[in-house]
């Protein structure tokens, strides 16, 4: 009995411990209080270091954040600090393009492109008026669908070596550095992991999350003994770090976000970062739990308390509930759930989050300031900004095109005055949109499953100016399962549609690359076209432009601009139009168009980026590597993960051979 009454008093004061746990902050003192147990005496040296380890626990997270937002502060130094430089350089640019009309008042109004209609010498690259590109063309065509037998690459696949040595750039030779080696590296993509078909990113992303995951394992067992006693502390540890994880991993979620500010970057290029830190917390969710049981097993289990008593707990039902929300959330986010049951993901991803963060709240007194934060971020993402400041509901005209499984959905935007207050508020889409935003489209018409869904489409259409009163919004939507679907198959039967949108979001990162480019540079692929096209419209605006200090640095010299689009099917071209590829040509843009690849297979495409760095060369005099490392080359690609990959370990080649090229990835999915 004297056994059973020592046993009993020991769990006791374990609890006392596990609830003290479960509220200690940095300031909970180790004397008695309400919320903390009694004073450790000499009798029991093991309670005083478990509280001392939990006391120091709250400490050490401190310094976490305190990393993160170090981390946070250079990166976004680096990012103004970029910004500056841009700005001086056009300062610099605007200087010179004065003196140069003061001594040559007629022969910069404007760049070459735009006084003769074309873009550059013909250098085998033909750009002539559009026709109908017909179905049985067995080669490359361009925008008029003239065949061209000289180019080499009409009838070559894209299985051809990643690295094409074109005959311009052996005469030139590598000019490797140390540094245009690192940057090559950092921007080279890997293969996908065999078996397992897992693409991987850019060596310089990979590095960041390393670096990022590095971080939390050193938080997670820094000062740790192999102790008996230490399994509570390290169970404890890792659950202290996944709360304070939490509210980085809405952060980095939300659509409406002060990262955007401060990095340059948008949500949707810090979503990989938010996939990699949820994989995180579900580990560490699955460490937190499994330390639990382990405490229970060395600490407990001897002085007679059982493991179905210990479930019992109210606290430890708590957990396990949000432990398991959590983790089923992680495995329906999974791609390969996420992209044959979209509609289910959406609807689950809700559910489970709010009765993962209820659970928590309710489980772990010290981590209900963070889970506040969580919520706080998450209710004004998508209450406040998305459903209340950045919806609008418009009158659509869908429209069903050639290839019948595409639906282009159009509306007339009646854009508001300019308001300072709109840049802090978050734009809606009748405050203007921007080259390559998206935003996120319901269709209540479709059905009560559909009135709460939401699905992202970039905007096909040109970004309107400054002086537009009224602009054309456009989106390209590929018919397959569930919304997309059902959308194709109401378009057949009613042509307007009521179609409530939530945006528009994206990042200036594409448009910057291309503007201070002097080879522009657009790749797509298939439906990738709604990012290039208005990529190419905002560049042929911004010759227009007039105000000199407003002008980017693209119209104080001449640029280059071309557009490579990689189609499928030959009625694809009618998504743009034979008339806009002609307007686009005419204005000073080269437009090649390869043969439909469900005809001639995949092109070649190497190969067509180096005919067009050749061309680049012949206009300028010199040779492909001279003129390149001198100018700069700016690359934007939207397409499938193979091209977009094929296109960036391209211009990797060309950063490891000293030349000047910078590059940007929109990818699908999400």
């Amino acid at each position: 009995m004297g056994f059973e009454r020592e046993s009993e008093s020991e769990s006791e004061w374990f609890q006392d411990v596990v609830r003290f746990a479960l509220k200690a902050s940095t300031s909970t003192p180790t004397t008695t209080g309400s919320d903390s147990p009694p004073e450790p005496t000499e009798e029991d040296p093991l309670r005083r270091k478990l509280i001392q380890g939990i006391l120091f626990t709250r400490r050490l997270i401190l310094t976490y954040h305190i990393a993160i937002i170090g981390g946070l502060a250079l990166l976004s130094l680096v990012h103004w600090s970029q910004k500056t430089i841009r700005w001086r350089r056009r300062r610099r640019r605007a200087s010179r393009r004065r003196l140069l009309e003061n001594d040559h008042p007629s022969g910069y109004s404007e760049g070459e492109n735009a006084k003769t209609g074309q873009s550059s010498p013909k250098t085998g690259v033909y750009y002539q008026d559009p026709v109908e590109v017909s179905a049985s063309s067995s080669g490359s065509s361009t925008v008029d669908g003239t065949t061209s037998p000289t180019l080499e690459y009409h009838n070559a696949v894209e299985e051809t070596p990643l690295l094409h040595h074109n005959r311009a750039f052996q005469s030139l030779g590598p000019r490797r550095t140390l540094l245009s080696s690192t940057k090559a590296f950092l921007m080279y993509q890997p293969p996908p992991i065999p078996f397992i078909n897992k693409s991987l990113p850019p060596n310089g992303t990979s590095i960041a999350i390393l670096a990022f995951l590095g971080l939390n394992i050193f938080y997670m067992f820094f000062h740790l003994s192999s102790e008996i006693y230490q399994c509570f502390i390290a169970a404890d540890r890792f659950g202290m770090l996944f709360v304070a994880n939490l509210p980085y991993l809405y952060l980095l979620s939300a659509k409406n976000q002060p990262l955007r500010f401060l990095t340059g970057r948008s949500y949707e290029s810090l979503n990989l970062f938010h996939r990699r830190l949820g994989e995180l917390l579900c580990l560490q969710a699955l460490l937190h739990a499994t330390g639990m049981i382990c405490t229970w097993y060395l600490l407990l289990r001897p002085n007679g308390f059982g493991f179905v008593r210990f479930l019992m707990v109210k606290i430890i039902i708590y957990g396990l509930v949000a432990f398991f929300a959590f983790e089923l959330l992680y495995l329906t986010s999974l791609a390969s759930f996420r992209q044959r049951w979209y509609e289910l993901f959406l609807c689950v991803h809700v559910v489970l989050q709010v009765l993962a963060l209820i659970f928590l709240f309710l489980h772990h007194a010290a981590g209900r300031p963070y889970v506040g934060v969580a919520l706080a971020i998450f209710l004004l993402d998508r209450l406040v900004y998305r459903f209340r400041l950045k919806s609008t509901t418009v009158d659509a005209h869908a429209t069903i095109m050639e290839d019948d499984e595409t639906v282009k959905l159009s509306a007339d935007i009646t854009l508001k005055p300019e308001s300072h207050l709109c840049g802090f508020f978050g734009k809606s889409i009748t405050d203007g949109w921007q080259a390559t935003d998206h935003v996120f489209v319901t269709v209540p018409s479709l059905g009560r499953t559909h009135m709460l869904q939401s699905h992202p489409f970039t905007i096909a259409s040109r970004a309107p100016t400054k002086k537009d009163g009224e602009v054309r919004l456009d989106l390209l939507i590929r018919g397959r399962d569930g919304f997309s679907g059902d959308l194709l198959m109401r378009a057949r039967s009613h042509r307007h549609l009521k179609v409530r949108l939530d945006g528009p979001y994206g990042s200036t990162h594409p448009m910057n690359i291309l503007e201070d480019a002097d080879l522009a540079l657009v790749v797509a692929g298939g439906s990738g076209i709604a990012v290039a096209w208005p990529l190419i419209h905002h560049l042929l605006d911004k010759f227009r432009s007039s105000d000199i200090e407003a002008a980017p640095n693209s119209q104080l010299r001449k640029q280059k601009i071309v557009l490579i689009w990689i189609i499928h099917k030959a009625e694809h071209i009618d998504w743009l139009g034979q008339t806009a590829l002609a307007d686009a040509k005419d204005r000073g843009a080269e437009i090649i168009l390869p043969g439909a690849t469900e005809e001639i297979g995949r092109p070649n495409l190497t190969s067509i980026m180096n005919d067009v760095l050749d061309s680049m060369s012949v206009g300028n005099g010199t040779s492909a590597g001279n003129s390149l490392e001198k100018n700069r080359t700016g690359v934007v690609v939207s397409g499938p993960d193979s091209m977009g990959r094929l296109v960036r370990n391209r211009c990797a080649g060309m950063v490891r051979d000293g030349m000047n090229v910078d590059i940007t990835v929109e990818k699908f999915g999400w």
